[in-house]
Order: C-alpha cells, then sequence, then structure tokens
C-alpha cells in the first residue's frame, strides 16, 4: 500500500499528466507496469458501478477476477508492451470500448499503462447526428434545384406548399386575361410579387409596370403623385408640370398597394378613371386618354371600411372583378424551410458570407408562426448573418420572440415529473448543440460522460 501511495503521489505532483489526464476521455484509469492502480477519473464509479476506494491500490488481475471489468485491456498491455484495444463489460454487462496506452521511462522500460473507455452508444450519437445533417444537406440540395426549377415559371417567388402553389397557378390564367385584379392578404405575404408576376406573364408585360404605396404617401400629395398636373397649378407646383403615375402607367400596368388608404375625395377620381379610361391632371381644363390594367392590393378588410363608410362601395365593385387571396406563412409552414434556403443564399452572396444555421435553429424557425409573415423572415435571416459569430448560426441568435424558453411552454395541465423532464430536455439540447460532444455536454451540465451520453440519447432525435 505504501508504494501505491508514494507512486500515486508521484503522479499527482506530474501536473502537466494530471491535468492531460483530467481533460482527455472521462473514463480513464491509471495503472503502473505491474497492473497496480493508481488513479481513476470522477466519472468511472458511474461506468462500473463501483466506488474508486474499492479498486486503488489493487492489480488489475484482482479487479478483474471480481468481474468490475473483464477482460482486462491492462493486462494485454503488460504483456503484449502495445496499445491495445478490446472490448470490456462491466459488472451489469455493459459492454464499453477499452483502449490501453503503455508509457515508458527512457531505459525504454515499461513504466504506466493509460486506459480509457467509452459508451459504443456514443458511436450510434454520432452517426445518427452524421445522418441528420447528410439527410438536410440532400433535403437542401434537393429543395434549392426544384426552386430553381420553379423560378422559370414564377421569378422571384419562393414556394412549395400546395395552397400557395394553387395561388401561383391561378394568377398565371388571370394574367392572360385583361381585367382588374385585387391581391388580399396580411403585411408580408409577398402581394406585390403577385401583382410583378400578372404584368410580367400578361399582354402588357413589355410596358411600364407602375407601383405606388398610398398608404406611404401624405394625403396632401398623393393627388398629385397620382394625376399630375399642369405648370402653376398651385403653390410649389413644378414650372414644368408633372406626369401622374396613372399617366406613366398607359400601356401597362398600374399597381395600387393598400388601396384601402386611399382617401375618399381620390377614389371618387380613380372610379372616374376606371370608368371613362380617361384623366384630368390638377389645374387642367381638357382630359387625356388612358390605357392601363389595375391590380390593387389590401390588408385590410375592405366590406368593413364600406361599412364605415371610409371606402366606396362602387370603387369595390369596380377593383374587385378577380381577387387572389395570398394565406398567411403559419398556414404554410411548408414554404418556410423553402424561404430560408434562398434568403440564406441571397444573403451570404450580398454579405460575403458562408453560414448557416443549426438543425436547432431551423427546427425554431419552423415552429414560429411569422406574424410579419415572409418579410419578417427575411429580417431574421439578415440580422442573423450579421449578427452571428462563427458560420453556425445557433438558437442562440434568433430573436428571444422566436425562441420560446421551456418555461413559456410549461403550463399547469404538466405535472411536476413532466414539467422536470421537460427542462432537462431543454439544457440537454442547448448544451450539445453549443459543445456537439458528449464530453462537453457533461462538464456543461454537470453530470457524468455516461449520464450524457443517455441524455443525449434520450432527447436528440
Amino acid at each position: 500500500m505504501e508504494k501505491y501511495i508514494k507512486k500515486q503521489t508521484l503522479l499527482l505532483q506530474d501536473n502537466n499528466l494530471f491535468n492531460l489526464l483530467k481533460s482527455m476521455y472521462n473514463n480513464v484509469v491509471v495503472l503502473d507496469n505491474k497492473g497496480v492502480i493508481l488513479w481513476v477519473s470522477p466519472c468511472f464509479e458511474e461506468s462500473y458501478s463501483i466506488r474508486k476506494e474499492e479498486i486503488l491500490g489493487k492489480t488489475t488481475y484482482e479487479v478483474a477476477n471480481k468481474g468490475i471489468f473483464y477482460p482486462s485491456v491492462a493486462a494485454q498491455v503488460i504483456k503484449s508492451k502495445q496499445k491495445t484495444t478490446v472490448l470490456e463489460k462491466n459488472k451489469k454487462g455493459k459492454s464499453l470500448i477499452a483502449t490501453g496506452i503503455p508509457t515508458f521511462n527512457n531505459n525504454k522500460e515499461l513504466e504506466l499503462i493509460i486506459s480509457y473507455t467509452f459508451d459504443p452508444d456514443e458511436f450510434f450519437i454520432l452517426k445518427n447526428e452524421y445522418d441528420k445533417m447528410e439527410k438536410l444537406v440532400d433535403q437542401y440540395s434537393s429543395e434549392i434545384r426544384e426552386l430553381r426549377e420553379k423560378d422559370l415559371n414564377f421569378p422571384g417567388i419562393i414556394s412549395k406548399s400546395k395552397s400557395m402553389q394553387k395561388v401561383l397557378n391561378y394568377a398565371l390564367k388571370v394574367a392572360l386575361v385583361d381585367t382588374n385584379v385585387i391581391i388580399t392578404g396580411e403585411s408580408g405575404v409577398g402581394k406585390n410579387l403577385i401583382a410583378q408576376l400578372i404584368h410580367q406573364k400578361s399582354i402588357r408585360d413589355k410596358e411600364p409596370f407602375i407601383e405606388i404605396n398610398c398608404g406611404a404617401i401624405p394625403e396632401n400629395l398623393i393627388e398629385s403623385e397620382l394625376f399630375g398636373y399642369v405648370p402653376g397649378a398651385f403653390t410649389g407646383a413644378q414650372q414644368k408640370g408633372k406626369i401622374g403615375l396613372i399617366e406613366l402607367a398607359h400601356k401597362g400596368t398600374l399597381f395600387l398597394d393598400e388601396i384601402g388608404e386611399l382617401p375618399l375625395a381620390l377614389q371618387v377620381k380613380l372610379l372616374k378613371v376606371l370608368q371613362d379610361k380617361t384623366l384630368t391632371k390638377i389645374g387642367d381644363t381638357k382630359s387625356i386618354k388612358v390605357d392601363f390594367r389595375l391590380i390593387t392590393a389590401t390588408n385590410k378588410d375592405l366590406n368593413e371600411l364600406i361599412n364605415k363608410g371610409q371606402f366606396r362601395e362602387d370603387l369595390y365593385y369596380r377593383i374587385n372583378v378577380v381577387p387572389i387571396h395570398i394565406p398567411p406563412l403559419r398556414e404554410r409552414k411548408e414554404d418556410i424551410l423553402p424561404l430560408i434556403l434562398h434568403f440564406l443564399e441571397q444573403l451570404n452572396i450580398k454579405y460575403n458570407r458562408n453560414k448557416y444555421f443549426s438543425s436547432q435553429a431551423i427546427n425554431e424557425l419552423l415552429s414560429y408562426d411569422f406574424p410579419g409573415n415572409v418579410r419578417q423572415l427575411q429580417n431574421v435571416i439578415e440580422r442573423c448573418i450579421v449578427t452571428s459569430d462563427g458560420e453556425v448560426i445557433t438558437t442562440e441568435t434568433l430573436p428571444e420572440n422566436i425562441t420560446v424558453s421551456f418555461l413559456d411552454k410549461i403550463s399547469i395541465s404538466l405535472n411536476l415529473p413532466e414539467a422536470i423532464e421537460l427542462l432537462e430536455k431543454n439544457m440537454v439540447q442547448k448544451a450539445y448543440e453549443e459543445f456537439k460532444t458528449t464530453i462537453g455536454v457533461a462538464e456543461a451540465l454537470g453530470i457524468s460522460q455516461p449520464t450524457a451520453v443517455r441524455k443525449i440519447k434520450k432527447y436528440i432525435k
């Protein structure tokens, strides 16, 4: 026993060796050239279901004969003087991969044996993670090929969902008929893209596409923007006068976004233009002929505005010849991943980056409702590319309103064990996303490596 204590003391005094042992594999055993066990790592007890005091100072042969682990890799190293790997079993019959490494003194005599073991289940975890990533890469490649093919028919519009494909196909049919169209949908769904698509696929595609947001121009300026004016029409007017947007759209398409914001007085004038196919500039007495296709869009309920006296019913019937409704992104979740890939590609080029989202970050994005729809998704991705450190964008970079904490998911409907399990799952997933190894997870969570392996197998699908 005195020899054992002396050798162990010398070992612990070698700070470089001791620090190296602590930082490497969790299940580490150090033995002398006779097979006496000098030191074991803290988690050895859990892996082999024994307290270290029961084996320190004993030989590997004694321990093997008791069935604590068998066969002994250290015994084989003593015999062969070479690095050796075997499949050991602990008292519970659990198989562990054990590797023994001999170290020699200056006289090339065997001095110490360092053996380490790890759970083969970890290989399956890593393989599953690799398979997941490989599958995701294949999916990404397939999505990108499919999107590029679809981009030939629907330039600039990224979609995979059946509901959006239905909208696009309907828009193509409508494009061939020269009639008024109204596009409805929440803010950020891409109403302007559908309007552009209709124009591009119409007989007017070689003529101007004039777009104006009725809600973005002050009420006192919107009339002059739409209708134009003659020289000297009002104080502050340009000396040469101004051509209005309606006139600029002659032979082409006029797209009035947020039509519900158009003042009532201008609704009357617009209705007259649509009926007579003529317009009169501000300050002029004569009218000019105009020929354009009108596409309008709104995120408001125009029927409700009509009931409130804020929108003219006769204008509504004039513009609502062919309605097209774009569903919000939360109702077409299948479009989120293709959109993520599309914006990632665009923005990586823009900022000269090569970033991508971790699988956990992708899952968070896929589960979020995006009240701001496609526009919000694009802004989130741009923010992540600009602010994230390293190539991998993790959940830590996502806005707080997207990453719902486990506390938000816990409700009174969960009992205590369920709530604890949810917390444990959240912590394991976060740790694995950051460290990617069972050792890193174990250290971060203050648990042993075997426990980390079991938790990762349980929670990382």
